[in-house]
Order: C-alpha cells, then structure tokens, then sequence
C-alpha cells in the first residue's frame, strides 16, 4: 500500500471520527434525557428534588436535619461526603455539586429482605464529568477502595467497593447522566430500559405535571401504591400483607408534593384509582366522602385509626359462609343496614411491645334507638346470654357469633372471634374482649377524647374535611404496637431511629375522591400526607391579605421591631421578635414561626450575629442575662450568661469577629457603669464594671483595629473615651466635643489608629471628625440649633454612609445627607422624638423611614425626599425591616401591627 493511500485512508478514519463526535454533540447529546423514563417500573418511591441549599436550609428550620443525620444511613453518607471533600480539598463539594440540578432518588426492593436506591445527577459541564472521574481516581488510589470498570451492554460500568465489607456504589455516564446505586443489580435494570426504548415511564400517567416549578415546593414525590405492600413486607409481620394491600386498592400510583414549613410536613398531590378487579376503589366508586364525625369517642390513647368515610357501609361485605341459624342472619342483615356514614379500626396505644394492642371496630348508625333493638335481635338469635358489664352508661354485651365485625365490614375486619360489642350513643364498637373495650370507655366518660383535646382538634382542623380513606397515626402512643407489628429484625432500626419517628408524632393520610365526576375518565383522588407536630408558641398561621406579601398573627402583641435576617439561598430574609409575653420568634423567609424561646425579660438593644457551631447565630440582651441561640433556637454552650440582680442591661456590644479566642461581650449597666465578659463566660478584670461620671449619649463602639481592641464611648457631656479590653485609656483620650452629645458615631475604619475616623454630631450642629489617635480632624456646621433642638447621625443598615437627622420641639423634622444638603422637612403634628432609619441598597435605591410614636405611623420617603405610597403604614415598634426587591422594583417592609407581623411591598418611585 502506497504511502499516500494510507494517508488518504486515515484522514478519512479521523474525519469519520470527527463527523461523528460532531453529530454525537449535536444531534444525540442535545436531546435531553428523560430521568423519570430510566428508572425501572418496580420502584415503590421516586423522590425529585431540585434546590438543594433551599431543601437543606427548610430540614434545618424544621429541625428535621440534626435527626436525619442521626441516622446511620445518614452518617455513612456524611462520612463518604467528609473522605470526597478531603479528596478534593474543599468544603460542601457534594452539596455544592448538586446545586439546583434536578436530582432523582427512588427506592426498589431488590431482594426478599432488602432494598436499595438508584440516584441520578445530571453532569452539566466537562468540569463535572472530570469532577467523578477525579473522585473515583482518587478512591482507587486509597488502599481501603477496590475500584473496578466492566462493559454491561455496551455500557461502561464502575464500581468502587470498600475491601472486607464490599460495601460501595456502582454507576455509570449515560448521556451526561450520572446514575448511581449501591446494588449492580438496579444499574443493569437501568441499562436494560435503554436498550429497550419507548417503555413506558413511570411517571407517564403524570408527564404534563411538574410540581417543582410552583413556590414553596422541597421536592416532588411519586408513590407507586402497587409495589407499596412488598415494600412494607420488608419491615412488618407477614399477617399484616392483606390489610395492606386492601387499603392499597384504593389508588395505582400518585404524584404528591412536598413542603417544608415551621411544624409540619405537607404533601399534597393526586392519586389515580386503581382499576383491577375487586380492587377497593371499585366497591366504594360513587359514594360521596363523609366526615369523621366519631372525634366525640376516640380515646386520646388511640394509636392508629383506620377511617372510611362511606354512605354505604355495606358495600364493603364479601361473601362469607352462613351462620347455621337463619334467624341469626337476618339479625345480621338487619344490623348491616343501619350502618351508614363511617367506619373504622381503631387501634389503642398498649404498655409495651409484647402486649398486643386493643382493637376496636367502630361503626355509625343514623338510627340509635333501631340498632340497639336489632343488635338484641341479634345477641337472642345467637343465643348470646342477657348479662353485661357496665362501664358509666355503656353496656357490654357478649356477641355470641364468631368474626361479626367481618361479617358486616368486610375482611379488614377480620380478627375478633365471638367478641363483644357496645353501643356509645349512635356510634357502634365491636372488640374480642370487654378487656379491650373497658378502657376505650373509660376515656369517653371521663372526656379524654379527640374532640376536647386542643392539640387533636388543631390537628383536625389542618386535615381534609371530607375523605373516602383517613390513616391517622399518633407516634408517641403507636410506638409499641408498632414495635410488635415489625419483624424482629426491623425492630432494632425503629429503636436507633426514634428520635426521628417521633420527630412529628401526628400523621395523616388520606384519600378524597373528586366531588361530582369520579365516574368521568381520568378523574383522581386528592392525596394529603401531613406529619405535624404539635405547635408549642403562641403563634397562630394568618391569611393573606390583598395588600400584603404576608401576614403572620400572634396571641400576643408584638413589643420588638422586626430583625431581619439575611439567610443563604434566600430570596427573602428570617425575621426575629419577641412578644409581650417575652416569647422570641423565628419566622422563615416563607413567613412560618419555626421556633420561640421565652426570655427572662424584654429584649435591648438590636441582635447581632455571632457564629455558632459553624452557622450564624443570633447574640441579644434581656434586662438581666445574654443569650446565644443557633439558627434553629437552641442556646449555645455556656449561655444564657447571668448578670448580677442590681445589674440592668442598657445595651449589648460584642467585639468584631475574629479568628483568635472568643468573642468578647460589652455590656452596658445602666448610667455610666459597663461590663466585659467573653463567650465563655470570662469576665475581663477593671471591666466590673467600669465607672465613668456621666451618661452615655449612645451604645459604646467596639472596634478592631490592627488587631487590638479598641472600646469608644461617648457620653452626654460632649467626652469621648476610648479603652483597651484591660480597661485602659488609649493616649490622646478622652477628648472633648465642646457641646452635649445625644448620638452615636459614624465609623470609618482604618488599618491603624490613626487613620480610623469617627464622625459625631453635637446638639448645636457641629460635625466633628476626629482619630482614634486622639486627635480632632475637622468641624463644619450642619445646621443652625435653638434651644429644644436635638441633632443625631443615622447610619444605614451597612454602616456605610450616614444621613443627620435635625429634630425641633415644634415638631419640625429635617435630613440632610453627610455633605449637608437637605434631603426632606416635615412637620409633624406630635413634638416627642421620632425614630429615623435610613436603607441604602445602591444606584439610587434609598429609603427613609420616620416613625411617629404617638398615632403608631410609619412614614416612607425615596432619596429625593418624595412620600412612597402616597400615604402611612401603621407600625406599632419604634422601627420596620426594609428591603428592595429587584425584580418587582419595589421596597418589601416588615412591620409590627398589634399583634400581626405584616410584610407588605411598594412600589419605589
């Protein structure tokens, strides 16, 4: 062969190549990959979830966090999450990676006693993919790690696999689509669905839906209820499969989805009907949903309820062999009849886990008076004997006929034997000894039931009203019935998970069927899972109005201005306040309390931040003690710090952060006597207290400057003192102003001493500047000053420029910006102090806001000194939350109104 052939033949094997890459690139790779369409059809669970900073951030807020990373699957995610951070020499790199793909988790059984998961990551970039390929080099160079690459199907599969255990993962890139499981087994089901294109996906019954693009949703969960009873077999007793799978007749898959918000859990979704024969929707098609009217006789042991809502009762009978007397199954008949409304199982908490739990069977009957004549019938023609026992007005009678509560109710029913059966008023309740009923009906005459229980009655009142099927399970009393219905070998899991179950001890599930076209194609149940826990403040979810973004009504009023706070992958800030009862409130960027804590007094002063454990937690002051709380409400360690009972706190200062030691605390007692302390509850020598002779105008500033500590205050008489954290006096200080103080100081910080400025304003218009070497730089006049008239520096929220505020007795109010120019005047009908804010948020984005105390009005003002809004927002504390909303171009306010916390946004002008 001549050279030039073989030339020409391998240009043409790499043009081939390259036109390949290129119609890969373009024509193959571009087309997105559906991830619902990969996952195999025997999934029980798939879980979509796309912001993950926000999905960890709202497990935080509703503390579900800390007991999820209880866990040891958890843990043994974490510490692989922690060796891959290690690898790769940064911090958050999971979390990181994930960001806001939209990432898909779902749960198979895969072997007669175990399950597994299947995750898929979409890789977005070329960076991403050498990310895995990076990670998975580097395991293979640990000595722990096997790591090992086969062909499947054309399909290029890994597997890391730690020695002796052979625990690890399998994955493999599939159109730039990581798919990832602990079980080879699901990676190849995977493979096989590629090759066999155009199945169809499991969520093909919901393809036009996608929960995720609504506000507020954590994820989107598909529930296959088909596979559900294979699944719970893996966990609970084999005697346990027929009920489950009764009840899970109802529908055939369902797409629900999941919010996170303060004490409770929600999903909510659709469900479409499951249509194989005797599947329980097909008996209970067309009948309307009733409501759980039975609340006046659920003990408040009840454990699990079972609740049908049903008209016809009856429909739920299969065939069972005839009682031997014919008497006795008209009898039978009779009593069936009467039922209508509702029935249910209702199973009571029992002592410990090898006490079987009472179950009770409960029915409705419209006509009281006709049913207790016909369950006489009934006793008589079974020859049952005429004695009772007697538990207040309720009579136990001896049923005398085996499986009756089946017999009426159908197989869910099963299990009672020739039990015993009471009548509570127009409600029917059936169990196999009067042992198990005596205790039900001590409760109901003693008022120990549902409907007198605030906590139960919240919790029916958060639930669906009209529900064909109604699961509600208290965890706190169904821990050990179920403890005893789980296998043996699942029973250690529940005991290290408790924490977690317990987490939310009130859960419901339920079914409603649409209102009038269930008989239409393609009609489904509305689905509702809610795990809440019992609120524990005094905080009560308000309704939306028209002119607000939100409102959230307390018991209490409210006595603090809103403190907002800035939290990460939000678009809105948390907000902290306390009520009159001193309760503190945290209030999530969704505007749900998550967590209150009761202060020993009202709150002074702001709240800083200081960090906690890693997270940036709240520092603030009562009259008498200092708390440190983490962001979900727990105190840090060693706090709250006591101060002495003759102590009153005036103010609260901490240092700047630094990287070095704790942090330390400046504490003012009231007049001109101050405190030191650190986080650790050390108190600084000199600092107990130090005593100056006059009053302070302001809060002292604790500064940080080249490292020293430099602690300034200003008192009234116009002297300035500047100290060391050993309760020295810097040289050059104090210093004095010429005329009394009544503000703070604007900080300019510098690298030294000497070139960190300070800007006061007297209360006869000066401006002074001066350095922290003592030393006075500048004075200039800002206004003319008579006597009443009070001048103060309001900076803005960054401390990054300044306005001054000129105040008169005749309720003229004036601003000037820090180069003096007038910025607004106003008079106001009232004459005592009124609180100036000032927001700057860039580009002419700045608001003034002037409260008027007296009538309780806040007053709004844009840069060029123009009124937004053309009127006042009520605001009952002395100051409001501000933010600018970029996308809306307008200001977002947080305002106190009585007892209601109100966000409400105008438009900026």
């Amino acid at each position: 062969m001549s050279n030039k052939l073989l030339a020409f033949l391998v240009g043409l094997l790499l043009l081939s190549a390259l036109a390949s890459y290129v119609y890969y690139r373009r024509t193959v790779a571009r087309v997105p990959v559906d991830a619902w369409a990969l996952v195999p059809d025997d999934a029980v669970f798939v879980i979509a979830t796309r912001d993950h900073p926000t999905l960890v951030r709202h497990l935080k807020e509703t503390q579900l966090w800390d007991n999820l990373t209880a866990l040891p699957y958890f843990q043994q995610f974490e510490e692989n999450a922690v060796l891959l951070d290690s690898l790769t020499s940064s911090r958050n790199n999971l979390l990181r990676f994930l960001g806001r793909k939209t990432v898909l988790v779902s749960v198979h059984v895969t072997g007669p006693g175990s399950f597994d998961l299947l995750y898929q990551v979409p890789l977005n970039s070329v960076r991403e993919f050498r990310q895995v390929r990076g990670a998975a080099e580097a395991l293979g160079r640990l000595p722990r790690f096997v790591v090992q690459t086969r062909e499947f199907h054309n399909q290029v599969i890994t597997d890391i696999r730690e020695k002796g255990t052979g625990a690890g993962v399998t994955y493999f890139n599939y159109r730039n689509h990581l798919i990832a499981s602990a079980s080879p087994l699901l990676i190849e089901k995977v493979i096989a669905r590629i090759e066999h294109e155009g199945q169809p996906s499991v969520a093909a019954d919901f393809h036009n839906i996608d929960y995720q693009k609504l506000k507020g949703v954590d994820a989107t969960l598909l529930v296959n209820y088909r596979q559900l009873p294979p699944f719970l077999n893996l966990f609970f007793r084999p005697e346990l499969r027929p009920s489950m799978e009764m009840l899970t007749g109802l529908g055939k898959n369902g797409l629900l989805e999941m919010q996170l918000a303060g004490n409770k859990v929600v999903f909510n979704g659709f469900t479409n009907p499951e249509t194989t024969r005797d599947a329980l929707h097909l008996r209970l098609r067309g009948q309307v949903p009733q409501r759980l009217r039975m609340a006046d006789i659920l003990s408040m042991r009840t454990a699990v309820l079972l609740h049908l809502g049903i008209q016809q009762p009856a429909t739920l009978r299969q065939p069972m062999p005839a009682l031997p007397d014919a008497a006795a199954n008209t009898a039978l008949d009779s009593v069936a009849a009467l039922l209508d409304g509702e029935v249910a199982l209702c199973y009571l908490a029992s002592a410990s886990a090898r006490q079987p739990p009472a179950r009770i069977a409960l029915a409705h009957t419209a006509d009281a008076r006709r049913m207790a004549v016909a369950l006489g019938r009934l006793r008589r023609a079974a020859g049952g004997s005429p004695s009772f026992e007697r538990v207040g007005p309720y009579q136990i009678y001896q049923v005398g006929i085996d499986e009756v509560p089946a017999r009426l109710l159908g197989p869910l029913f099963r299990g009672f034997g020739a039990g015993v059966v009471v009548q509570a008023g127009s409600f029917v309740a059936f169990a196999q000894t009067s042992a198990e009923l005596r205790p039900w009906l001590q409760d109901v005459v003693a008022g120990q039931v549902w409907a007198r229980s605030p906590t139960q009655v919240a919790f029916l009142e958060e639930m669906q009203p009209l529900a064909r099927l109604s699961v509600i399970m208290d965890a706190q009393n169904s821990w050990n019935v179920l403890l005893r219905a789980l296998k043996e070998d699942r029973r250690a899991g529940l005991l290290r998970n408790e924490t977690l179950f317990k987490r939310f001890p009130q859960l419901a599930l339920q079914l409603v069927p649409p209102a009038d076209s269930e008989q239409e194609k393609g009609a489904q149940y509305f689905t509702q899972l809610l795990l809440r826990h019992p609120a524990v403040n005094n905080v009560a979810q308000g309704a939306v109005a028209a002119e607000d973004g939100g409102t959230l009504t307390f018991r209490s009023a409210l006595l603090t201005p809103p403190l907002l706070v800035n939290i990460a992958n939000a678009r809105t800030p948390g907000v902290l306040v306390q009520d009159s009862l001193r309760v503190l409130h945290y209030i999530t960027p969704e505007n749900v309390a998550t967590w209150s804590d009761t202060l020993s007094g009202p709150v002074v002063g702001p709240v800083h931040r200081l960090p906690v454990a890693d997270a940036s937690g709240f520092l603030l002051a009562s009259t008498n003690q200092l708390y440190l709380f983490d962001p979900q409400g727990r105190l840090a360690p060693h706090f709250p710090l006591n101060l002495p009972d003759s102590v009153q706190v005036s103010s609260l200062t901490p240092s700047p952060q630094s990287r070095g030691g704790a942090t330390r605390l400046l504490v003012g007692g009231g007049g001109g006597n101050f405190f030191l302390f650190d986080t650790n509850g050390n108190a600084f020598p000199n600092w107990q207290p130090k005593r100056l002779e006059f009053s302070p105008a302001a809060p002292p500033h604790y500064l940080s400057v080249a490292g020293s500590d430099v602690i300034v205050v200003l008192l009234e008489n116009g002297y300035i003192f500047a100290f060391d954290k050993q309760g020295g006096t810097y040289p050059g200080f104090p210093i004095s102003v010429g005329a009394r103080l009544h503000t703070a100081a604007f900080v300019e910080a510098g690298p030294t001493l000497q070139r960190t400025r300070l800007t006061v304003v007297t209360q006869q218009g000066e401006r002074v500047q001066f350095n922290l070497s003592g030393y006075v730089l500048n004075r200039s006049r800002i206004s003319t000053w008579s006597r009443g008239c009070t001048f103060r520096i309001i900076p803005d929220q960054e401390k990054r420029s300044y306005v001054v505020v000129r105040q008169e007795a005749n309720g003229l109010l004036t601003l000037f910006d820090a180069a003096g120019r007038r910025v607004l005047e106003r008079r106001f009908t009232t004459s005592g102090e009124k609180p100036v804010q000032f927001f700057d948020f860039g580009t002419g984005r700045r608001l003034f806001t002037i409260t008027e105390p007296g009538p309780n009005q806040v007053y709004l003002y844009n840069s060029k000194g123009k009124q937004l809004g053309g009127r006042s927002y009520t605001s009952t504390t002395p100051a409001i939350g501000a933010r600018f909303d970029t996308g809306t171009n307008s200001w977002i306010l947080y305002r106190t109104e009585g007892r209601a916390l109100r966000r409400t946004s105008v438009t900026a002008e």
